[in-house]
């Protein structure tokens, strides 16, 4: 078969991967379809410069050579995208306020399956939240707690482009002596420190909420847990404000004072963001924080 056929199956593969995940809005098909967006440049673009004489090297070379271009028009391009955000008034860590809505849920068959479920292993919903990431765009949190108040389960929708909703977790509890255990499955970059006594573990291809709770429990075995002793949301923006004044002393974040002219994030954190968005995009890992 001649390899035009092999790039316009993949392209045709690639078009319906991203359909597809406009309903979705799975990482997990995205992680494949950016990975085959960027052997169809290569091949394709290797391919055309072969057929048309326009470069005079073997066609493996040209291969290499436009994987490597794509690496470098991608990570120019998420450069640009951090720059952007650090010297955007968007807040990196925003506060989240009472959703006036109460208990927003989309009309989704698979994310009222969440709810049902949530409801079938008698978590009670707790509180509904919301926080605004600019431009009148909110992430909405729903806050899900067990009978001794000992789990929290935050269900995090999210907004994406083309009108998606991702939906994210990140289950929580209190030990005995002040650590707080996480785990979530997350796949938006953080790249930032964590309190030494938090003890975070990030899944982002984890998207079954029972395998992450059994694995939160899991965590748990060897430790006592506490009841949480304050609402989720200044729980929350207690944890927001502390997360900004650590990152900003560990120099994740510039100080505040030079914020305006030189950015929220500082040189050594861009580089940090920029890691995790390769590894989250391309291999579905995030870094491991204790």
């Amino acid at each position: 078969m001649e390899p035009a056929y092999y790039l316009l199956a993949a392209i045709t593969a690639s078009l319906v991967m991203a359909q597809i995940n406009l309903r979705l809005g799975s990482p997990v098909v995205a992680i494949l379809e950016r990975w085959l967006r960027w052997l169809i440049f290569a091949f394709g673009a290797a391919h055309l410069s072969s057929d048309f004489q326009l470069i005079d090297r073997p066609y493996w070379a040209l291969v290499m050579v436009f994987l490597l271009l794509w690496f470098f028009g991608e990570t120019l391009y998420n450069w640009l995208g951090i720059q952007a955000l650090s010297v955007s008034p968007l807040p990196l860590f925003p506060r989240y306020v009472s959703n006036p809505g109460g208990e927003e849920w989309p009309v989704q068959p698979r994310l009222l399956k969440i709810r049902e479920w949530l409801r079938a292993q008698a978590f009670k919903p707790v509180q509904s939240l919301r926080a605004e990431i600019g431009g009148g765009i909110y992430l909405r949190m729903a806050v899900y707690q067990d009978a001794a108040a000992k789990f929290r389960v935050h269900v995090i929708f999210l907004p994406q482009a083309g009108g998606a909703i991702g939906v994210c977790y990140s289950i929580v509890s209190l030990a005995a002596d002040g650590s707080r255990f996480v785990t979530d499955n997350f796949y938006i970059p953080f790249a930032g420190f964590y309190p030494e006594h938090w003890f975070v573990e990030r899944l982002p291809l984890r998207r079954s909420l029972p395998r992450m709770l059994a694995r939160h429990q899991d965590r748990l075995v060897r430790e006592e847990t506490v009841p949480f002793a304050t609402e989720p949301l200044t729980d929350l923006n207690t944890q927001q404000h502390e997360l900004d004044q650590l990152n900003t002393q560990l120099g994740f974040l510039n100080p505040t004072s030079e914020r305006e002219e030189f950015g929220k994030i500082s040189q050594a954190g861009r580089y940090r963001v920029w890691k995790e968005i390769w590894m989250l995009n391309y291999l579905g890992r995030a870094a491991r924080y204790q």
